[in-house]
């Protein structure tokens, strides 16, 4: 049986689809005729209870349905002779994003709060996908605690239509945050990558930890500079293919998604890394040249345009959105924001877990026809 809905992930030219179950399964997917399995070399996986399954997003866009098939195993899993049950089938139909309006939703820093941000992204009303940007969770000590992540995205998009995911900084703490690769979306193996929903290209940039990897907070547990550094050469990489990235035929928007803001320079001991976060401002500025920046983890509801230098201090790349903000006394608050891209502008609507709609503001878009 299934916990929540599947929860499709755009990552590079694939989906990937996480499945949470009570129970040790195997499973596979249905598109059409061809069916896709959660393998491992060949060995169906059974012993996570969240299955993780890669199809091809053209496949998924174009046939618009996808059947989950799950079957439990009777008792434990054997060497020979396994029991199963009756193999159990869920049909989803598929929503891909298309047409000219697009309308996303970003969450980040929930922190484990579940109910808040889903009430702040009814708020803003019906989207074509979501957008998870990191701290969703409080940390990775338990592995219980990536069922916030399924729970929110299930109940948004109900495994109807696709979410973006990007990773922030708590999500590296706790005795999981090793195994965090393994219950999220990523591309070649990697935590950052490009993807394509519709007519919008966007870059995951993921600046891992907070501070130095040295600080007493982490214990010698992260190895995040080497991290950075083989960011710095995929985006070189994004650049020499540009082609079939941000200049491939159909986009119109192309956006940047970072957890952290890193054109900002923070006050220590969080102003780390200025010499790879100067690169990556200027590659992007000079080269990609992207609409938007979609960040969190601030905790703040703020647009930094390019002209704001104080702000903008490791080197501007466009509007810079910092979208989510919570309050954890009880009640619990939460503020996030949604997105409409269209040919002349992007809209962006902060709103908040009261049913509240606070600010909205116009993103004009240069070079677009009027």
């Amino acid at each position: 049986m299934l916990l929540t809905n599947p929860c499709v992930f755009a990552a590079g030219d694939t989906y990937q689809i996480f499945v949470p179950v009570k129970k040790e399964s195997v499973m596979w997917i249905k598109i059409g005729d061809e069916c896709y399995f959660d393998e491992s070399n060949g060995v169906l996986r059974s012993l996570s209870k969240v299955h993780k399954i890669t199809v091809p997003m053209k496949a998924l866009d174009e046939a618009k349905k996808y059947t989950v098939c799950n079957t439990e195993i009777k008792g434990r899993r054997k060497a020979y002779f396994n029991k199963m049950y009756k193999t159990q089938e869920y049909e989803y139909d598929f929503r891909p994003v298309e047409g000219d309006e697009i309308r996303a939703y970003h969450i980040a820093d929930a922190h484990n709060s579940v109910e808040e941000p889903i009430k702040a992204a009814e708020t803003f009303g019906d989207i074509d996908f979501l957008i998870l940007n990191g701290d969703v969770i409080e940390d990775s000590s338990n592995p219980t605690k990536f069922m916030n992540i399924y729970e929110i995205c299930s109940r948004l998009t109900k495994g109807e239509k696709p979410s973006v995911f990007s990773r922030g900084n708590h999500d590296l703490r706790g005795n999981y945050a090793e195994k965090f690769a393994d219950y999220t979306p990523t591309h070649q193996g990697n935590t950052y990558y490009s993807f394509r929903l519709g007519n919008i290209w966007g870059i995951l940039l993921d600046c891992g930890e907070d501070k130095d990897d040295d600080h007493a907070e982490y214990g010698f547990t992260v190895a995040c500079h080497v991290f950075r550094e083989r960011q710095t050469d995929f985006l070189k990489n994004i650049i020499e293919n540009k082609e079939s990235e941000y200049e491939a035929e159909g986009v119109k928007h192309r956006l940047v998604i970072s957890h952290n803001a890193f054109v900002h320079r923070y006050q220590p001991p969080f102003d780390i890394e200025q010499d790879i976060f100067v690169e990556w401002s200027k590659l992007l500025r000079e080269n990609v040249k992207p609409e938007v920046m979609i960040c969190g983890h601030a905790h703040e509801l703020n647009i930094y345009y390019p002209e704001n230098s104080e702000w903008n201090t490791n080197g501007s790349i466009c509007p810079v959105v910092i979208g989510s903000t919570i309050d954890k006394k009880k009640p619990v608050y939460f503020a996030g924001c949604g997105y409409v891209f269209n040919d002349e502008n992007i809209e962006i609507v902060f709103t908040d877990s009261n049913g509240e709609t606070l600010r909205k503001e116009q993103l004009h878009l240069e070079n677009k026809s009027s």
